[in-house]
């Protein structure tokens, strides 16, 4: 990164353990996610031959907003997940804003992205660092470390100066944990401690482990930035059909709020993030085989001032990667795009295009092994697609993106391996940094941008726009999760029809009628499993897709299919 001197940590090649296990595997709950899924895999000499994966709760978001005001839609949407809630708000904005053809000004589109950019920040920051971490991070085994010796190390990977005794105060703080019987905020962590397939050194352990703790405030900060323009988070409410409501933002003590912000953030992510990404992944490169799946969408996201309907326009470019053809990115074709029910808990068998999409759920039993997930199954051209950073970072990569393509051959140059690594569950992690970084140093310009306009007097943020009685729109987001849509069908000025494409129906959806695995099944054949009592490396591949359940599924009555309504007064 600029300003960096982060280099690849000295490592042993470690090999991945192995079991002779045959037998089923399953997890339920998987935990550090947002929602409820559930994993069963099963295992054959010590490798997964097979895999399913099960969103266990409904979601009836859809039925919810049949017969309301197109710009009523937002607000339900948001509300379903209270991790990435903006992106939910802009992608139904969005569709509305498709579907009534406004084109909204250009300080609008700006501003959208400026908090689009601090939502990648924080979702990928905590991601790494509380949700995905301790998949590789041995905390206990840092209370062995060398402080001294784990201070030295620091300093060689970045530029920020790190002192021994911080780190002893770490290590001192953890030993209360471990002393009192309880680790607290790492209680529920898997396996800390006497497993094989943790690889890291005790210092390296202490230095995620610090820097765990440090990103708790830190997160703190991206969501601040968020609520500038946001007016809160989670649950932002400025955006509107035709642009934003966020005035009081433009004035320069504000921006300069902002500013402060994202730059003590972009700092954490070129001193820390992206250090202790290459340190913990040059441990861990025979994760680099593991884990893969075979094709990507994206959607691109950032679009220019009057490019929000033009993908083709956008910073992240769109695009579609299939059988790993790095060098053959397709155009994406909306029309592609499908939605599978047959293996999921609802009514009939016909695949349906979103804008045609139906939402009738028949839950029939957990122990059904045809139809077994409430997340429907999106198919485009009729594959499988994984969708989210590492996709992203695939299409911006084979396209040439400039900053992508830079970061991401700095990534592999350090770790020494190619661009096949990528392919891989360690790849997946890597590109969520890599995206972090490249969305960080871009958001400079963003804001430059704005504050030129603002100076020569353009504060213009809204249009004004009529609802038309009948009209049809979507509103694509390539989100921290990945490729998300939203498509409304307005009838009579009212909400006819309106389907939520979600980055974890995409990943973490069952098979479709073609009987093709979704990719989180696809991705976990063939995965070593050491011991089936503790499948870290299970949980390495699931994490790395940082599932948000609550995003695909809602509520329902198992025993009566009854979709539940409540009135908060």
């Amino acid at each position: 990164m600029s300003g960096s001197k982060a280099k690849e940590t000295p490592a042993a090649v470690m090999k991945t353990p192995q079991s002779n296990y045959s037998g089923r595997v399953v997890v339920d709950p998987v935990t550090r996610i947002e929602g409820h899924l559930r994993i069963e895999c099963e295992v054959e000499n010590g490798k997964v031959k097979n895999a399913w994966s099960s969103g266990q709760l409904f979601r009836g978001l859809e039925i919810i907003l049949k017969g309301r005001d197109p710009r009523d839609a937002q607000h339900f949407t948001q509300r379903a997940c209270g991790v990435c809630t903006y992106v939910h708000a802009l992608a139904s904005t969005r569709c509305v804003d498709h579907a009534v053809k406004v084109n909204i000004p250009h300080n609008a589109t700006i501003i959208r992205n400026l908090v689009m950019g601090s939502q990648f920040l924080h979702d990928h920051i905590v991601h790494f660092y509380h949700l995905h971490a301790l998949d590789w991070v041995d905390v206990t085994s840092a209370l062995k470390a060398d402080p001294k010796k784990a201070a030295k190390i620091a300093n060689d990977i970045s530029p920020r100066k790190t002192k021994a005794g911080d780190l002893e105060a770490v290590q001192k703080k953890l030993k209360s944990f471990v002393d009192s019987g309880q680790l607290g905020i790492f209680t529920n962590a898997y396996f800390l401690g006497g497993h094989d397939a943790y690889y890291l050194p005790p210092e390296v352990n202490l230095i995620a482990t610090a820097h765990y703790l440090e990103a708790l405030h830190l997160q703190v900060k991206a969501a601040r930035a968020m609520a500038i323009f946001g007016a809160k988070n989670p649950h932002t409410q400025f955006t509107i059909v035709g642009g934003v409501t966020c005035y009081d933002s433009l004035k320069p003590e504000n921006v300069q709020a902002f500013i402060d912000l994202w730059r003590e953030t972009k700092q954490f992510v070129d001193e820390v993030y992206i250090p202790d990404l290459l340190a913990v992944a040059s441990y861990y490169k025979d994760w680099a085989g593991i884990g893969g799946t075979t094709n990507f969408l994206a959607f691109g996201e950032f679009p220019k001032p009057g490019g929000e309907f033009d993908l083709s326009s956008r910073y992240l470019p769109p695009g579609v990667i299939l059988k790993r053809d790095l060098a053959n990115v397709k155009n994406f074709e909306p029309r592609e795009i499908m939605e599978h029910v047959s293996h999921s808990w609802y009514q009939g068998n016909e695949a349906l295009h979103p804008y045609k999409g139906k939402t009738e759920p028949k839950y029939t039993s957990l122990e059904d092994k045809d139809r077994y997930s409430w997340m429907k199954a999106p198919r485009y051209m009729g594959e499988s697609m994984e969708v989210g950073p590492l996709a992203q970072m695939l299409v911006a990569y084979g396209k040439g993106q400039p900053e992508v393509k830079k970061t991401v051959d700095m990534v592999l140059e350090r770790l020494g391996v190619g661009p096949e690594a990528l392919f891989s569950t360690l790849g997946r992690t890597a590109a969520r940094g890599i995206e972090t970084a490249v969305i960080a140093a871009e958001m400079e310009n963003w804001v430059n941008q704005l504050q030129e306009n603002v100076s020569k007097g353009d504060t213009k943020i809204a249009q004004e726009w009529k609802m038309p009685k009948s009209a049809q729109g979507v509103g694509y987001v390539n989100a921290p999760r990945g490729a998300l849509s939203h498509w409304i069908v307005i009838e009579d000025g009212k909400i006819k029809n309106f389907q939520l494409v979600v980055p974890s129906t995409w990943n973490l959806g069952p098979r479709c009628a073609g009987g093709k695995l979704g990719p989180v099944e696809e991705a976990l054949i063939g995965t070593p499993v050491a011991d089936p009592k503790r499948p870290v490396e299970l949980l390495r591949t699931v994490h790395a897709f940082d599932p948000c359940i609550a995003c695909g599924v809602h509520v329902i009555d198992s025993k009566t299919n009854e979709v539940h309504k409540f009135k908060v007064l």
